[in-house]
């Protein structure tokens, strides 16, 4: 493949070459104004944002005066129909003016970097800058001390305080820095190397876009970085009149954090942006939201934030009833004791497998083993028994046999175990031998065993019971199945944390509290949970307190997110292995920024050993072989357990080192800042400070520089050359070699059948080590094949979150309407268009009048306008239109009666001298239940009771909408669930997903609609004595919710759990039956009708789609 690269180079041209020429016309002309710059006051420098600003703010000054006449048009116009048109003319004019100004942008940017890059010298060459004070110096000067005032002038110092750490600044962007803000500004990745400056590089796009005053929101993947950068940098902008503020530093939903958000540059982690906007699409006030439209968001350390953290959707849940109700205590003895027996077994198997391979039966040798690799794939003494010659052939040899002709002789080897184990996919299955000693636990033998739903019911309906004995049966019959299923369930989770997440690798106990660490960086994952019960399962198993479950209110995945911003960028210096991802998902090109030095560090190819332990020994004798001679040494390891086992060997062997891991990880800038000193070992977890430079002394640069040593190769490819990239920073000398064995993760899953066959070839003795580029390749190659899996699983979980996007982009649209107001009335017009629409297509379809008029009549508390004959004689269309013009009538006129009522009570209190309300509690009723409204009491007043009715109408639509989309989440969770069983049927999941999604939220717009409408139409004041009107205190929200990161299962893992529960369904009747067909065979594209049994509403659709919807219990078909 490397082959045909270089040829395709040769002919076409290398990509990264091709970028950076198209860009470095830009840089010369940027050069040329800065030079020109020098010759101006610092005054005039100032000057120079402002005539940018007025540059921008004039291109787009006819559409603004265009804007504001269609706004008054839509003040004066009452035909809602226009006022719709009219929204979409001012939205196509934001369109046609943010194009205009994209455009402006280009065409200003040498200019604007001339500035910056003039400003960033005049504080690198003077201690000083003196200017004329302008209010916003002043402003400054009362909380900052880098601003003096003397008299009429602003004295900016060039040295201040960094998030703790003194600085004095001493840079100025050099050329390719400057090629690496175009390629920002463009909307795309800049790749650049550790020690190029990504930060000084971002000031740039950051402060030229900023001049449209629209915000621009700077990522970082910690909050430690947000803090620092934002104050390192902030001066470079505030010196020009750009604010500046870090969200990190205030609470949510505070005013404080509100304001950061209005700043022109606002730095944050990915988190808190998301968590924010997920909040704001909660808030219940105008003024309780803090996000402004995204504009434009540049995200460092981007493959983290984009790659890594993809695959966890941020959650904000609440309490759920019952959340604390679960099985693992009860189960857990049965499950460690199904372990137990296992590893009894299979430790008896292996030394069983062993004899029978020594005599030369490798036959039955064979099979053994692969059986004990089926059931304990992790096992040390099996992983150490691999790396023998020949033994690791001979398993894969019998692992294609028994996979042959899908898996249809692996029931021969499944036979023994009592579960087994896909360690590749992350799964874990309970055979029938499994079963039978859970159950045999048990006074109840179906104990694990589901019921057939379709069967029971069957029975039940055959008996002739009365309707109220055979809805109790079937009630019985459902809560009987809900309770197995979460069991199985709970047991699936907690042998999966028993078998599959070891302590110190996927996860530490810290304070009594399991926490994920992060199998990328090895820190730990703050509020970040596994999904699906497997947390409460791992916190079972190590004897924590299990955290209730919770309820989600609010979900968005950090891919979603991050593609609503209008313009999107990136820096990192390891984004070319994902550049294919990086391009289908979020449509970002990846330019390779070159290095302002050649790189002077030397990548040895990888040494490969046979055994872990031969591997640690020579990565000791290196390490101490290198500290010697005076080189710091960074020592990458993939796990805890693995850090501390090398920090107990050199300690051991007297060699000074630091120890940086999940642990560990509040020391780590000490650390960090320590590692580039003579002699000195950092043993990391892959972590090693994104975002932080180790610095070298003289004298380490002339000893050869910063040693890399890594431990073992990590899954993905651009995580290593992260650890790479600590050195050789800015020309510096340097040298990086990985350690790799037979026995490391990597290479037993996916690599080591051609580099067995290669130690087995020369039949390498024990500590013997192959070290040839050919090798290293052949490891390359193992870890794109792990790369293109994550980005299968990335890719579809986005896939499954898009259909959500899409519904939540709607409802978090009308929810935006209702609290702003501005679009609310609009919204309630259309909602009572398209449910007379829904009413009159339904019912004329059956031709039931009837029915039309008693929905009429439920809903709106109307008698129905059309007659019969009407009903009979009208189209569709007709009858809708005069529905709607009726029951549109009738609601203002309503609307009007409510005021006039409202405002003869609010008047009474208003002008009563006694009464210093500014907010009043009014409540209305629709005669079932009560709402309180909160209004302002001078407005209302002042408005005749208008603004109470307004205030009337957002808090209803806002009520609604979030107690049905709260309900809606919980049932497109549940969807997610159940449609993978379709994998049994060959069926895509994912298509089974959108149809019956998009029925749900049909479903759930319908109900919405007639539900809000029906409280707006029926609501009023249940009393008109001003007595029931109270004062609205403020109080503070004391809301129990919770922000979390669920690690998320990917779809192959949720199929294989439902795969466990109809495995255990079948397992409760082993006997051969004859099956006898009692009805005719149906058709999968016959229409059938369907009956639901909760509330008993019919429906006709095809057997295909029936199936579907029958298997989840809640609908039955109707003869």
């Amino acid at each position: 493949m490397t082959f045909l690269n270089n040829i395709l180079k040769t002919f076409l041209g290398d990509k990264a070459e091709k970028d950076v020429s198209k860009i470095r016309p830009f840089v010369a002309e940027i050069n040329q104004i800065q030079q020109q710059f020098q010759d101006i006051s610092n005054d005039e420098l100032r000057n120079k944002t402002q005539n940018l600003k007025n540059i921008i703010s004039q291109s787009r000054f006819h559409i603004d005066e265009e804007i504001k006449i269609l706004e008054v048009k839509i003040e004066d116009s009452t035909d809602f129909e226009d006022k719709e048109k009219l929204y979409l003319e001012i939205d196509s004019l934001e369109e046609n003016a943010d194009q205009i100004i994209k455009k402006k942008l280009d065409e200003i940017l040498p200019e604007t970097f001339a500035v910056v890059k003039e400003t960033a010298r005049r504080f690198k060459d003077n201690s000083f800058i003196e200017v004329s004070a302008t209010n916003y110096d002043r402003l400054l000067s009362a909380n900052h001390d880098y601003i003096e005032l003397r008299g009429s002038k602003a004295i900016w110092k060039n040295h201040w305080d960094a998030a703790g750490k003194p600085i004095t600044w001493d840079m100025v962007h050099y050329d390719v820095q400057l090629i690496g803000g175009i390629a920002l500004h463009q909307g795309k990745i800049a790749e650049m190397q550790t020690g190029e400056g990504k930060t000084l590089v971002a000031t740039l796009p950051v402060f030229l876009n900023a001049l449209t005053g629209k915000g621009v929101h700077l990522v970082t993947v910690n909050d430690y970085l947000a803090k620092r950068d934002s104050a390192w940098m902030a001066p470079l902008f505030q010196f020009h009149g750009l604010s500046v503020d870090c969200i990190d530093y205030y609470r949510p939903n505070s005013e404080e954090r509100r304001n950061a958000y209005l700043a022109d540059i606002t730095y944050g982690t990915n988190n808190e942006f998301g968590f924010d906007y997920l909040r704001d699409n909660m808030a219940h006030r105008p003024e309780d939201l803090v996000q402004r439209k995204h504009h434009y968001s540049i995200v460092d350390e981007v493959d983290s934030v984009l790659i890594d953290d993809a695959r966890t959707p941020l959650i904000i849940s609440g309490p759920t009833p019952e959340g604390d109700r679960h099985e693992f205590n009860q189960l857990k003895p049965q499950v460690s004791e199904l372990v137990s027996k296992q590893k009894s077994l299979l430790s008896g198997l292996l030394s069983e497998a062993k004899i029978k391979i020594k005599e030369g039966d490798n036959e039955e040798g064979g099979k053994i083993l692969y059986t004990v690799f089926r059931g304990l794939p992790k096992n040390k003494a099996l992983i150490k028994y691999l790396s023998e010659e020949g033994i690791k052939q001979l398993l894969q040899k019998n692992e294609n046999f028994y996979m042959q002709d899908n898996n249809r002789n692996m029931h021969i080897i499944d036979a023994e175990l009592y579960f087994i184990i896909d360690e590749k996919n992350n799964q874990i299955d309970l055979t029938e031998k499994g079963t039978e000693l859970l159950s045999s636990k048990s006074n109840d033998a179906n104990l694990f065993i589901l019921p057939d739903i379709g069967s029971e019911i069957a029975i039940i309906e055959s008996e002739g019971l009365e309707p109220k004995k055979e809805a109790k049966k079937k009630e019985l019959l459902f809560k009987d199945f809900n309770i197995k299923s979460e069991r199985i369930h709970s047991m699936n989770q907690l042998l999966k944390a028993y078998t599959l997440f070891e302590k110190d690798i996927e996860y530490v106990v810290i304070d009594n509290k399991v926490m994920i660490v992060d199998e990328q960086t090895g820190r730990i994952m703050e509020g970040r949970r596994y999904s699906d019960g497997l947390h409460q399962a791992i916190e079972a198993k190590e004897n924590v307190k299990i955290e209730a479950a919770t309820q989600t209110f609010a979900t968005v995945t950090l891919q979603n997110y991050f593609r609503m911003y209008q313009k999107l960028s990136g820096m990192t210096g390891t984004a070319v292995t994902e550049a294919g991802e990086f391009w289908e998902i979020y449509k970002l090109d990846v330019i390779e920024i070159p290095t302002n030095r050649p790189i002077a560090r030397r990548d040895e190819n990888d040494l490969i050993y046979k055994t872990k332990r031969e591997k640690y020994n020579a990565v000791i004798n290196e390490v101490t072989e290198l500290s010697n001679k005076g080189r710091p040494v960074l020592i990458g390891t993939t796990s805890v357990e693995i850090s501390e086992l090398l920090s107990k060997t050199l300690t051991i062997r007297k060699v000074k080192h630091n120890v940086l891991n999940a642990k560990l990880h509040k020391k780590e800038a000490d650390i960090v800042a320590e590692a580039g000193n003579p002699g000195i070992v950092t043993i990391a977890t892959n972590m090693a400070g994104r975002g932080t430079d180790i610095k070298l002394s003289k004298s380490v640069i002339n000893s050869g520089g910063l040693a890399i040593v890594g431990t073992e190769r990590h899954d993905s490819r651009r995580v290593d050359r992260q650890l790479r990239g600590r050195s050789g920073r800015q020309g510096d000398p340097g040298s990086s070699q990985f350690f790799v064995s037979l026995e490391d993760n990597l290479m037993r899953l996916f690599g080591s059948e051609r580099v067995a066959k290669v130690m087995d070839k020369m039949g390498l003795e024990e500590g013997e080590v192959i070290q040839h580029s050919m090798m290293t390749k052949s490891i390359e190659r193992a870890q794109k094949k792990v790369e293109e899996n994550n980005f299968g699983i990335r890719k579809r979980l986005l896939e499954y979150d898009d259909v959500m996007n899409s519904q939540r982009e709607v409802i978090y649209k009308r929810r935006r309407n209702a609290l702003s107001g501005d679009r609310l009335k609009l919204d309630i017009a259309n909602m009572l268009y398209d449910t007379c629409e829904d009413i009159v297509t339904r019912n004329k379809s059956s031709n039931d009048f009837k029915n039309f008029e008693f929905e009429i009549i439920s809903n709106f508390s109307v008698t129905a306008p059309i007659k019969l004959k009407q009903f009979e004689d009208l189209d569709v269309e007709s009858l809708v239109t005069d529905l709607y013009s009726f029951l549109l009538n009738f609601y203002q006129n309503k609307t009007k009666s409510n005021s006039k009522i409202a405002f003869s009570v609010i008047k009474n209190v208003h002008e009563n001298p006694g009464n210093k309300f500014e907010r009043i509690v009014v409540p209305f009723s629709d005669g079932v239940k009560s709402i309180n409204v909160v209004t302002d009491l001078k407005k209302a007043y002042e408005s005749k009771g208008e603004k109470l009715v307004d205030d009337f109408e957002r808090n209803i639509s806002l009520a609604f909408i979030d107690d049905i989309w709260k309900t809606h989440l919980r049932k497109m969770d549940e969807l997610k669930q159940s449609v993978q069983l379709a994998v049994h049927e060959q069926k895509d999941p994912l298509l089974i997903y959108k149809f019956e999604s998009f029925e749900l939220f049909k479903e759930m717009i319908n109900q919405l609609n007639r539900d809000t409408l029906s409280f707006l139409i029926k609501g009023s004041l249940p009393s008109q004595n001003e007595s029931a009107i109270q004062e609205a205190k403020q109080t503070k929200k004391s809301e129990n919710f919770a922000t979390q990161k669920d690690e998320i299962l990917n779809t192959d893992q949720v199929a294989a759990k439902n795969r466990n529960i109809g495995a255990g369904a079948s397992y409760n009747n082993t006997k051969v039956e004859t099956i006898v067909r009692e009805k005719p065979k149906i058709g999968r594209n016959e229409k059938v009708t369907i009956k639901n049994i909760k509330d008993g509403t019919s429906k006709k659709i095809k057997f295909k789609q029936a199936e579907i919807l029958i298997s989840k219990g809640e609908w039955v078909l109707v003869d």
